[in-house]
């Protein structure tokens, strides 16, 4: 059966693909070494290897973070060793870092091209940036349509403050009967008084939704648009689609460093052990808050 429509919009989300490389290990191993940044790691900061040491970047602290987003009561969260935008990094230096991770986090960015930019700038030449995006069919954005570049182009050159409305309205429209608070029912999603009402108490609370979706298509096109609007600033090293994300590695232009010594480590097996380990608690930490919140909803009902 289809889960397309005849208006072209994806009416059930999609079983995501067979993982045929453990990318997140593999890419990690084999570009991540030196001193950097990983933002918003939450409950599942990536697992690197030991020649890479890594300060957590989020907008807030770990306790804080825990009574903004109620439903990660459940969860173990990163402890946070920096407090700054993750978009702007304004405590960070310039040229200053061999790597910056950032694992769904671009699409809570309301300027991803203005994010990805300073990225940049705060890495060494020759240094890596290691991005993970969720394919919006594989998550519940299926519903939600692709974001274009001429929109994240305008949002970049005219401000994002332009479009930052619509996109808490086609929230509260499109992401239905999820875990999160800042969703409702499929009765609620189509009532346009409540969809009005809820995205003004999102935004009026900066709440952190999903701002931008792409596919992994939509995606790699983006980043080839940068490289070109760039003029050049950063090659690609490394892309792959994994369960329900893509991932790319991107290079600073610039003088590159030794490689690290991932093959010793990848042969041993540690790091992608280390990543399985980390993979399956996270798993099991889901299915477990996922039936928490079905209970919770239950005992709701009337």
């Amino acid at each position: 059966m289809s889960t397309i429509d005849r208006s072209g919009a994806q009416t059930e989300q999609t079983p995501p693909h067979p993982v045929y490389l453990d990318a997140r290990a593999e890419f990690a191993a084999r570009f991540l070494a030196g001193d950097g940044l990983e933002i918003g790691p939450l409950h599942q900061p990536l697992a690197v290897p030991p020649y890479a040491k890594v300060s957590y970047v989020d907008r807030m602290k770990s306790d804080e973070l825990r009574r903004e987003y109620p439903e990660l009561a459940d969860w173990d969260l990163t402890d946070v060793d920096i407090v700054d935008d993750g978009e702007q990094l304004t405590t960070i230096p310039a040229e200053s870092q061999d790597f910056i991770i950032s694992n769904h986090f671009l699409e809570h960015t309301e300027n991803p091209i203005g994010t990805i930019e300073n990225h940049l700038g705060k890495l060494k030449p020759g240094g890596i940036l290691f991005y993970a995006v969720p394919d919006k069919r594989y998550t519940f954005d299926f519903r939600r349509p692709l974001t274009p570049i001429e929109h994240m182009v305008a949002d970049y050159e005219q401000g994002h403050e332009r479009s930052r409305h619509e996109h808490y309205v086609e929230w509260c429209r499109l992401v239905i009967n999820e875990e999160s608070d800042s969703v409702g029912s499929p009765e609620q999603a189509a009532s346009e008084e409540w969809v009005a009402r809820r995205a003004l108490e999102l935004e009026d609370a900066k709440y952190s939704i999903h701002m931008h979706v792409w596919t992994q298509a939509e995606f790699l096109e983006l980043v080839l648009e940068l490289r070109r609007r760039f003029g050049n600033a950063f090659d690609i090293e490394a892309a792959a689609r994994v369960g329900i994300e893509f991932i790319v590695v991107l290079r600073k232009a610039g003088a590159l460093p030794p490689p690290p010594p991932a093959t010793a480590t990848v042969a041993a097996g540690t790091t992608p052990l280390a990543a399985s380990v980390a993979r399956l608690r996270f798993r099991a930490r889901r299915a477990l808050s996922k039936l928490r919140a079905e209970i919770r909803r239950r005992r709701a009902r009337p």
